[in-house]
Parts: structure tokens; sequence; C-alpha cells
């Protein structure tokens, strides 16, 4: 699909091209897509378990997002367990602790992707 619509883009006027490959943890792990790297976004309220159900995933991304990081009150969710487990499987992962609710972490991580662009 992506092959399908890369003569349709600008691609020399672009710094960045973000390809979402939406669905579990494991097909987005297993396909090239033509990506340079992974971004995995994580809801905090899925749990600290996803590093040993998708190991393939946290091993091949080079940023996990944890998104919704305000709901971390409510939920069982244990971010020193993601992080341990993360450093695990790939301690070049960079994490970024987000609320796009609030607006908290965002500017890391925007910082993280320029520098990307700016490659």
């Amino acid at each position: 699909m992506i092959s399908e619509v890369l003569d349709e883009l600008p691609l020399r006027d672009l710094d960045l091209l973000i390809i979402e490959n939406v669905g579990n943890l494991v097909c987005p792990a297993e396909f090239n897509v033509g990506e340079d790297l992974k971004l995995m976004v994580l809801s905090i309220a899925e749990g600290h378990d996803k590093p040993l159900k998708y190991p393939l995933m946290f091993q091949q991304s080079s940023g996990l997002v944890l998104n919704k990081i305000d709901l971390l009150p409510y939920t069982n969710a244990d971010v020193t367990k993601i992080a341990a487990r993360r450093a695990c499987l790939n301690p070049k992962m960079t994490i970024f602790e987000v609320s796009c609710r609030t607006g908290d972490g965002i500017g890391p991580w925007a910082q993280w992707l320029n520098g990307l662009a700016s490659r």
C-alpha cells in the first residue's frame, strides 16, 4: 500500500514521514514497511506486561511513547516495570512519558522527532 502512494508524495520536500501501522504489537514488528526506524505508542492503560507479551516490538523500536500517563493513578500499570523490562530487551530504546490530554511530556518527544527530521 505504501509503495502505491509514494509517487504521489512530495518526498523531496519532506523532512519526516510517519507511517502508521495500526494493530496489535505483533504485526508492526514482523513486517518492514520501508521505515528507517520503528516508534511504538503504548497506552499506559494497557498495563506493564506488554514488553513480555510483545518482545519483538520492544527489541525493534527506537522509541516508546507511553501515552495517557495522566491515567496512571487509575490503573495498576507500573512504569518502572515497563522501563526495566524494556532495558532487558532493548536498552537503547528511548522512553517518553506523555499525556496527549494534558500535554505533559510532548516537548521532549517533539524534540526527539525533530532531531530525527534533521538527520
